[in-house]
């Protein structure tokens, strides 16, 4: 079973109440019409993620421009290596994509999740 960690409900639910504008519009626009139960900043072993999917084991990351420097690439990399060790899967995606690419990374989500556009509610 998935480690949970009580003590940082309060965090993860302080981040579903002041979402960003990219995680917002992933969300709205598109997550919450996966034919799976999507959570939002759900806490996993000592992280809380973005969005996560436990039927597909996957968690999708939105990162800001903070994740583009070096010391926050190294943190991410251990991060998704410490998830892989429970068979999760990371996708990424910077708030570039989301408000450039949008069609494109719900595209990548889908291919990725193996969903089409018919299974979407």
């Amino acid at each position: 079973m998935i480690p949970y960690n009580k003590n940082l409900v309060k965090n993860a639910q302080e981040l579903r109440k002041n979402m960003t504008p990219e995680e917002k519009h992933l969300w709205y626009d598109f997550l919450k019409k996966l034919p799976f139960n999507v959570r939002r900043q759900h806490n996993i072993e000592n992280y809380i993620v973005d969005f996560y999917i436990a039927e597909k084991k996957t968690v999708i990351e939105v990162d800001g421009i903070q994740h583009t420097s070096s010391e926050h690439q190294e943190m991410d990399a251990k991060r998704d290596k410490e998830l892989s060790k429970w068979g999760i899967s990371v996708l990424r995606y910077s708030n570039k994509d989301i408000n450039q690419n949008f069609n494109a990374v719900a595209d990548d989500i889908m291919a990725k999740l193996g969903v089409t556009f018919e299974d979407l509610k």
